[in-house]
């Protein structure tokens, strides 16, 4: 008889939701301190939420192993996060509160996440700060000395807590070197260049992984008592998007493949402030800092195939449309509503640029009103950036804009835990799917990353480590063996196919087939198209795909292969969810379910509930179990920004 499947229990405490987190931090069960050495904890990726739950491990007293698939910890791609992270200290006086971001998150997500989780993130917020503070991350100040805030998208409170467009990398250099502390201690074993490609599940819980090394080409296996994975999104799938090219599903994907359900993988966020395609030969695109639009105002012309240059258009021929469409929040609208409004007036002819996909972002009012060395203090690295790609001067040229893949909602399964389906594997950030509902509020991700690593997951992995069983365990078990053979013999497979297309044709094609039917909008009738067309790529590249040389040593078509074979199936997984949520909440757009304004169209008596998937092998239907979601304290309703 086949196991019973596990059951969606989102373990979340009941009574009033500003006590539910003490409340279940005092039931959770304790390790003490002089026990905790004899524990050892695997810790997959080093962004913000590994890094932050590795230092905060090894602190507490635990062994802790990390992997990190960059040459350097400090290259994940936490790094990239430009404008920065949220928290209710309400330092400008404005009006801001715990509950005020707890309900501008809950709105902004669509109302598809659990209140109990967004509750707590409020509430960690301000935490998150101090501790940031107390990691020497310089945060932007007021002429005064208190730590500056500036607005983002989604809000009508300045709440954001910045370092010029550098936050992401600063932040994670905190994080980084509180883990580094812990690896000079020698609590923290750090291993670097190696990618996770197997979850070792052992009488059903999670006791170790097995690893590419990714310089000598070795598999190597480590044994432990939990396993963290902390591995970012699956936005590539969609080939061009914000991530670094190293950002892959592989990891959490593997994990799902042995039981752990993948949550809302449809989910995916446009971000709508990127520099546009420019050409068939690009492999990423850039993303421009959702904090321009506090100084920015986006506009195209009025008349289509406006002959005159920019500087040159009067205010009576500019259509500011997130301004006409949304004048209560202007610029500032949600993710998900800005890069709908832009993809509308490009399909509806009035695009700028060579392509005629892209709008303007123009600096030109705030420039005349603080002056060019304000705009320059707040921006400059933003700009550089922006002209170096362009060769456009953005101080003096409206830059041009268009949305792109940049975040995604969905991830693995998760408890008020961070606990999977899969006992023991606790799943991080960016890699779970837990807080942000169907879209993101801006400088929301970074906030989630150290809220699960320095605050969360140090109280919650007890309950696991003191509540079961855990048998001794060796790396030369059958089942590391097992797991071992079966990596070895996938990519013996890759290795021997022979023929003669390339890896990245495939991935390039996958991503375009996502974009046109799984990206800023869908349709039934697309999604059922997309998925025979991922099932006939799929079938192909396991027959006529190239991965020059072998196994052995340092080949990165073959990481590249192993990575896009993933995301061949994973594909699939998404098309699915999609196809059977036929309602539009926040990233997930159905054209058939939108308002009489074309605004994304919810249907809560269907919809209201996490749609987690249980893998159930290759070409073969995964089943859907579905969370219930429940709305005490913030009532579900049409967002309207207007």
């Amino acid at each position: 008889m086949s196991p019973t499947p596990p059951q969606l229990d989102s373990k979340c405490p009941s009574g009033p939701i500003s006590e539910r987190w003490d409340k279940h931090r005092f039931e959770l069960k304790l390790i003490n301190p002089a026990n905790r050495r004899k524990f050892h904890v695997l810790v997959v990726g080093t962004g913000l939420a590994g890094a932050s739950a590795a230092a905060s491990l090894a602190d507490l007293g635990y062994r802790v192993s990390v992997f990190c698939i960059q040459d350097s910890p400090r290259r994940a791609h936490s790094i990239a996060a430009q404008g920065g992270i949220n928290a209710a200290k309400n330092y400008p006086n404005d009006g801001d509160s715990v509950q005020r971001l707890f309900y501008d998150t809950v709105k902004g997500g669509d109302f598809r996440a659990r209140e109990s989780n967004v509750y707590r993130l409020a509430q960690i917020s301000n935490q998150i700060i101090d501790q940031c503070v107390a990691l020497g991350v310089p945060f932007a100040r007021e002429y005064g000395g208190g730590l500056a805030n500036r607005s983002f998208g989604g809000a009508q409170v300045s709440r954001t807590f910045y370092a010029r467009g550098q936050t992401g990398q600063q932040l994670l250099l905190g994080a980084y070197s509180a883990m580094m502390r812990q690896v000079g201690s020698g609590r923290i074993a750090l291993y670097a260049r190696r990618e996770m490609l197997d979850v070792v599940v052992i009488d059903g819980v999670a006791r170790g992984i097995v690893c590419r090394n990714l310089v000598t080409g070795a598999y190597e296996r480590s044994a432990g008592d939990a396993v963290l994975l902390c591995t970012g999104g699956y936005g590539n799938v969609f080939y061009l998007s914000t991530n670094a090219k190293a950002c892959n599903v592989t990891a959490v994907w593997r994990a799902h493949k042995r039981g752990a359900y993948f949550a809302n993988p449809c989910f995916t966020q446009i971000h709508p402030t990127c520099i546009p395609v420019s050409g068939s030969y690009q492999s990423k695109l850039t993303l421009m800092s959702e904090s321009l639009r506090n100084d920015a105002r986006v506009w195209v012309p009025k008349q289509k195939g406006e002959p005159r240059p920019p500087h040159n258009i009067p205010d009576e021929d500019r259509d500011y449309f997130l301004e006409r469409r949304y004048p209560s929040f202007g610029n500032l609208v949600p993710r998900d509503v800005a890069s709908r409004a832009a993809k509308e007036r490009c399909d509806a002819g009035f695009g700028v640029g060579t392509t005629g996909l892209a709008v303007y972002m123009d600096f030109r009012d705030a420039i005349r009103r603080d002056g060019e060395g304000a705009i320059r203090q707040k921006y400059g690295n933003l700009f550089q950036m922006y002209a170096k790609i362009t060769a456009d001067d953005p101080y003096h040229v409206p830059m041009r804009i268009y949305p792109a893949v940049h975040y995604t909602m969905g991830g693995l399964w998760v408890d008020y835990n961070l606990e999977s389906t899969v006992p023991g594997l606790f799943v991080l950030g960016e890699a779970n799917f837990s807080d942000h509902g169907a879209n993101r509020l801006g400088a929301s991700a970074l906030m989630q990353g150290l809220a699960d690593g320095f605050f969360i997951v140090p109280y919650t992995i007890g309950g696991h480590l003191a509540g079961r069983k855990l048998p001794a365990v060796s790396p030369t078990d059958k089942a590391f063996e097992d797991s071992e053979r079966s990596v070895r013999e996938r990519i013996d497979r890759i290795l021997s196919i022979g023929g003669k297309r390339t890896v990245d044709s495939f991935h390039r094609e996958l991503g375009k087939i996502m974009w046109d039917h799984c990206g800023m909008a869908r349709t039934g009738s697309g999604l059922a198209f997309a998925k025979q067309g991922i099932q006939a790529l799929r079938s192909e590249f396991w027959e006529n795909s190239r991965v020059p040389t072998s196994s052995a040593g340092l080949n990165q078509n073959l990481e590249h292969a192993g990575r896009v074979a993933d995301f061949l199936e994973f594909a699939e997984l998404m098309i699915d969810d999609a196809s059977q949520r036929s309602e539009s909440c926040g990233g997930h757009f159905r054209e058939e379910s939108q308002t009489d304004e074309g605004e994304a169209k919810r249907d809560d008596e269907r919809f209201s509930y996490v749609a987690a998937w249980q893998h159930e092998g290759v070409g073969k239907e995964s089943t859907l179990h579905r969370e219930p979601l429940a709305f005490e304290y913030v009532r579900p309703s049409q967002r309207s920004y207007k």
